[in-house]
Protein backbone atom coordinates (compact mmCIF):
# COMPACT_ATOMS: atom_id res chain seq x y z
CA UNK A 1 0.00 0.00 0.00
CA UNK A 2 1.29 3.47 -0.92
CA UNK A 3 -0.16 6.79 0.26
CA UNK A 4 1.06 8.47 -2.95
CA UNK A 5 -0.72 5.95 -5.19
CA UNK A 6 -3.88 6.12 -3.07
CA UNK A 7 -4.00 9.92 -3.32
CA UNK A 8 -3.33 9.77 -7.06
CA UNK A 9 -6.29 7.41 -7.46
CA UNK A 10 -8.49 9.72 -5.39
CA UNK A 11 -7.52 12.70 -7.58
CA UNK A 12 -8.29 10.72 -10.73
CA UNK A 13 -11.75 9.71 -9.46
CA UNK A 14 -12.56 13.28 -8.39
CA UNK A 15 -11.49 14.53 -11.83
CA UNK A 16 -13.84 12.02 -13.44
CA UNK A 17 -16.69 13.14 -11.20
CA UNK A 18 -16.01 16.77 -12.06
CA UNK A 19 -16.70 15.96 -15.71
CA UNK A 20 -19.87 14.00 -14.88
CA UNK A 21 -22.38 16.57 -13.57
CA UNK A 22 -25.31 14.16 -13.69
CA UNK A 23 -23.62 11.76 -11.27
CA UNK A 24 -22.62 14.64 -8.99
CA UNK A 25 -26.20 15.92 -9.04
CA UNK A 26 -27.47 12.46 -8.15
CA UNK A 27 -25.02 12.13 -5.27
CA UNK A 28 -25.66 15.57 -3.79
CA UNK A 29 -29.25 16.43 -4.68
CA UNK A 30 -31.22 13.17 -4.66
CA UNK A 31 -31.02 12.68 -0.85
CA UNK A 32 -32.11 16.29 -0.37
CA UNK A 33 -35.05 15.88 -2.77
CA UNK A 34 -36.14 12.67 -1.04
CA UNK A 35 -36.00 14.35 2.37
CA UNK A 36 -37.99 17.28 1.01
CA UNK A 37 -40.65 14.90 -0.31
CA UNK A 38 -40.71 13.11 3.05
CA UNK A 39 -41.27 16.40 4.85
CA UNK A 40 -44.35 17.14 2.77
CA UNK A 41 -45.61 13.57 3.05
CA UNK A 42 -45.82 14.35 6.79
CA UNK A 43 -47.08 17.89 6.26
CA UNK A 44 -49.11 18.82 9.33
CA UNK A 45 -47.48 16.01 11.36
CA UNK A 46 -44.19 17.55 12.55
CA UNK A 47 -43.83 14.99 15.34
CA UNK A 48 -43.89 12.13 12.83
CA UNK A 49 -41.27 13.86 10.66
CA UNK A 50 -39.08 14.49 13.72
CA UNK A 51 -39.25 10.77 14.49
CA UNK A 52 -38.54 9.29 11.08
CA UNK A 53 -36.58 12.13 9.45
CA UNK A 54 -33.25 11.53 11.22
CA UNK A 55 -33.35 7.82 10.44
CA UNK A 56 -33.94 8.42 6.74
CA UNK A 57 -31.27 11.14 6.77
CA UNK A 58 -28.88 8.22 7.13
CA UNK A 59 -30.68 5.76 4.86
CA UNK A 60 -31.09 7.91 1.73
CA UNK A 61 -27.37 8.81 1.31
CA UNK A 62 -26.43 5.18 1.92
CA UNK A 63 -28.72 4.00 -0.89
CA UNK A 64 -27.44 6.60 -3.36
CA UNK A 65 -23.75 6.00 -2.55
CA UNK A 66 -24.21 2.24 -2.88
CA UNK A 67 -25.76 2.57 -6.33
CA UNK A 68 -23.24 5.06 -7.73
CA UNK A 69 -20.06 3.41 -6.40
CA UNK A 70 -21.06 -0.12 -7.44
CA UNK A 71 -21.67 1.04 -11.02
CA UNK A 72 -18.56 3.26 -11.07
CA UNK A 73 -16.21 0.45 -10.01
CA UNK A 74 -17.82 -2.01 -12.42
CA UNK A 75 -17.29 0.50 -15.23
CA UNK A 76 -13.55 0.54 -14.38
CA UNK A 77 -13.42 -3.20 -15.05
CA UNK A 78 -15.63 -3.44 -18.12
CA UNK A 79 -13.82 -0.53 -19.81
CA UNK A 80 -10.44 -2.19 -19.25
CA UNK A 81 -9.22 0.63 -16.98
CA UNK A 82 -8.85 -1.67 -13.99
CA UNK A 83 -6.79 -4.20 -15.95
CA UNK A 84 -4.41 -1.47 -17.09
CA UNK A 85 -4.13 0.02 -13.61
CA UNK A 86 -3.34 -3.29 -11.94
CA UNK A 87 -0.48 -3.98 -14.35
CA UNK A 88 1.18 -0.97 -12.71
CA UNK A 89 2.53 -0.84 -9.14
CA UNK A 90 -0.94 0.23 -7.98
CA UNK A 91 -2.30 -2.36 -5.54
CA UNK A 92 -5.91 -3.40 -5.04
CA UNK A 93 -6.10 -1.76 -1.62
CA UNK A 94 -4.55 1.43 -3.04
CA UNK A 95 -7.30 1.50 -5.66
CA UNK A 96 -10.18 0.93 -3.24
CA UNK A 97 -8.82 3.38 -0.66
CA UNK A 98 -8.44 5.97 -3.41
CA UNK A 99 -12.07 5.46 -4.32
CA UNK A 100 -12.97 5.65 -0.63
CA UNK A 101 -11.15 8.97 -0.22
CA UNK A 102 -12.74 10.49 -3.32
CA UNK A 103 -16.27 9.38 -2.56
CA UNK A 104 -15.66 10.10 1.13
CA UNK A 105 -15.12 13.74 0.24
CA UNK A 106 -18.38 13.68 -1.73
CA UNK A 107 -20.09 12.02 1.24
CA UNK A 108 -19.03 14.88 3.52
CA UNK A 109 -20.59 17.41 1.17
CA UNK A 110 -23.66 15.24 0.67
CA UNK A 111 -24.22 14.88 4.43
CA UNK A 112 -23.62 18.60 4.99
CA UNK A 113 -26.25 19.57 2.40
CA UNK A 114 -28.81 17.02 3.63
CA UNK A 115 -28.26 17.91 7.30
CA UNK A 116 -28.47 21.65 6.64
CA UNK A 117 -31.69 21.19 4.70
CA UNK A 118 -33.43 19.00 7.28
CA UNK A 119 -32.28 20.90 10.35
CA UNK A 120 -32.77 24.30 8.74
CA UNK A 121 -35.42 24.77 6.07
CA UNK A 122 -37.39 21.61 6.90
CA UNK A 123 -37.41 22.32 10.64
CA UNK A 124 -36.29 18.92 11.91
CA UNK A 125 -35.93 18.87 15.72
CA UNK A 126 -33.61 16.42 17.45
CA UNK A 127 -32.61 16.20 21.09
CA UNK A 128 -29.00 15.28 20.41
CA UNK A 129 -26.25 17.56 19.09
CA UNK A 130 -26.39 18.35 15.39
CA UNK A 131 -22.72 17.48 14.86
CA UNK A 132 -23.45 13.92 15.99
CA UNK A 133 -26.33 13.69 13.52
CA UNK A 134 -23.94 14.85 10.80
CA UNK A 135 -21.29 12.32 11.88
CA UNK A 136 -23.73 9.41 11.68
CA UNK A 137 -24.99 10.60 8.27
CA UNK A 138 -21.39 10.65 6.99
CA UNK A 139 -20.71 7.18 8.41
CA UNK A 140 -23.85 5.85 6.72
CA UNK A 141 -22.82 7.32 3.36
CA UNK A 142 -19.35 5.79 3.71
CA UNK A 143 -20.91 2.43 4.55
CA UNK A 144 -23.02 2.61 1.38
CA UNK A 145 -19.90 3.43 -0.62
CA UNK A 146 -17.94 0.50 0.86
CA UNK A 147 -20.78 -1.96 0.25
CA UNK A 148 -21.11 -0.70 -3.32
CA UNK A 149 -17.40 -1.25 -3.99
CA UNK A 150 -17.65 -4.74 -2.49
CA UNK A 151 -20.66 -5.97 -4.49
CA UNK A 152 -19.28 -4.59 -7.76
CA UNK A 153 -16.83 -7.51 -7.73
CA UNK A 154 -19.73 -9.93 -8.17
CA UNK A 155 -21.46 -8.20 -11.09
CA UNK A 156 -20.65 -8.66 -14.76
CA UNK A 157 -22.75 -5.78 -16.11
CA UNK A 158 -24.08 -2.47 -14.83
CA UNK A 159 -27.57 -3.96 -14.82
CA UNK A 160 -26.39 -6.71 -12.49
CA UNK A 161 -24.76 -4.10 -10.24
CA UNK A 162 -28.11 -2.29 -9.93
CA UNK A 163 -29.79 -5.61 -9.10
CA UNK A 164 -27.68 -5.86 -5.95
CA UNK A 165 -29.51 -2.84 -4.53
CA UNK A 166 -32.74 -4.74 -3.71
CA UNK A 167 -30.80 -7.92 -2.90
CA UNK A 168 -28.39 -6.32 -0.41
CA UNK A 169 -30.09 -3.21 0.95
CA UNK A 170 -33.86 -3.78 0.87
CA UNK A 171 -33.77 -6.69 3.38
CA UNK A 172 -31.71 -4.45 5.68
CA UNK A 173 -34.24 -1.65 5.19
CA UNK A 174 -37.09 -3.94 6.24
CA UNK A 175 -35.26 -5.34 9.28
CA UNK A 176 -33.47 -2.22 10.58
CA UNK A 177 -36.35 -1.11 12.83
CA UNK A 178 -37.53 1.68 10.57
CA UNK A 179 -41.03 0.22 10.14
CA UNK A 180 -41.34 -2.07 13.17
CA UNK A 181 -39.22 -1.89 16.35
CA UNK A 182 -36.64 -4.65 16.24
CA UNK A 183 -37.65 -5.76 19.74
CA UNK A 184 -41.13 -6.59 18.40
CA UNK A 185 -39.88 -8.79 15.55
CA UNK A 186 -39.94 -12.56 15.56
CA UNK A 187 -36.87 -14.11 17.14
CA UNK A 188 -35.11 -15.24 13.93
CA UNK A 189 -35.69 -11.86 12.28
CA UNK A 190 -34.42 -10.02 15.33
CA UNK A 191 -31.26 -12.12 15.35
CA UNK A 192 -30.76 -11.46 11.64
CA UNK A 193 -31.23 -7.73 12.14
CA UNK A 194 -28.52 -7.82 14.83
CA UNK A 195 -25.87 -8.66 12.20
CA UNK A 196 -26.99 -6.12 9.58
CA UNK A 197 -25.09 -2.81 9.65
CA UNK A 198 -28.08 -0.66 8.68
CA UNK A 199 -29.76 -1.64 11.97
CA UNK A 200 -27.02 0.14 13.90
CA UNK A 201 -27.15 3.19 11.64
CA UNK A 202 -30.89 3.56 12.26
CA UNK A 203 -30.46 2.87 16.00
CA UNK A 204 -27.87 5.66 16.28
CA UNK A 205 -30.15 8.16 14.52
CA UNK A 206 -33.13 7.09 16.65
CA UNK A 207 -31.17 7.62 19.86
CA UNK A 208 -30.06 11.08 18.75
CA UNK A 209 -33.72 11.94 18.19
CA UNK A 210 -34.61 11.38 21.85
CA UNK A 211 -31.37 11.63 23.87
CA UNK A 212 -29.78 15.01 24.54
CA UNK A 213 -26.24 13.74 25.01
CA UNK A 214 -23.87 11.34 23.28
CA UNK A 215 -24.19 8.09 25.17
CA UNK A 216 -22.12 4.97 24.92
CA UNK A 217 -24.83 3.26 22.86
CA UNK A 218 -24.58 5.89 20.11
CA UNK A 219 -20.80 5.58 20.02
CA UNK A 220 -21.09 1.79 19.90
CA UNK A 221 -23.55 1.99 17.00
CA UNK A 222 -21.24 4.39 15.17
CA UNK A 223 -18.28 2.07 15.77
CA UNK A 224 -20.20 -0.88 14.31
CA UNK A 225 -21.16 1.11 11.19
CA UNK A 226 -17.55 2.26 10.71
CA UNK A 227 -16.21 -1.25 11.34
CA UNK A 228 -18.60 -2.75 8.77
CA UNK A 229 -17.46 -0.16 6.23
CA UNK A 230 -13.79 -1.03 6.80
CA UNK A 231 -14.57 -4.75 6.61
CA UNK A 232 -16.41 -4.24 3.31
CA UNK A 233 -13.40 -2.36 1.90
CA UNK A 234 -11.04 -5.14 3.00
CA UNK A 235 -13.27 -7.81 1.45
CA UNK A 236 -13.57 -5.71 -1.69
CA UNK A 237 -9.77 -5.59 -2.00
CA UNK A 238 -9.57 -9.36 -1.50
CA UNK A 239 -12.19 -10.13 -4.15
CA UNK A 240 -11.27 -7.46 -6.70
CA UNK A 241 -10.58 -9.00 -10.11
CA UNK A 242 -8.83 -7.45 -13.08
CA UNK A 243 -11.41 -8.63 -15.56
CA UNK A 244 -15.15 -9.09 -15.60
CA UNK A 245 -15.98 -12.62 -16.59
Amino acid sequence: MSARRTLATARRVLAQLRHDPRTVAMLLLVPCVLLLLLRYVYDGQPAAFDRIGPELLGVFPLLVMFLVTSVAMLRERTSGTLERLLTMPLGRLDLLLGYALAFGAVTLLQAALASALTLGALGLHVAGPTWALFAVAVADGLLGMALGLLVSAFAATEFQAVQFLPAVLLPQLLLCGLFVPRADMAGPLRLLSDVLPLSYAVDAMARLTTESGIGGAVLADLAVVAGCGLLALALGAATLRRRTA
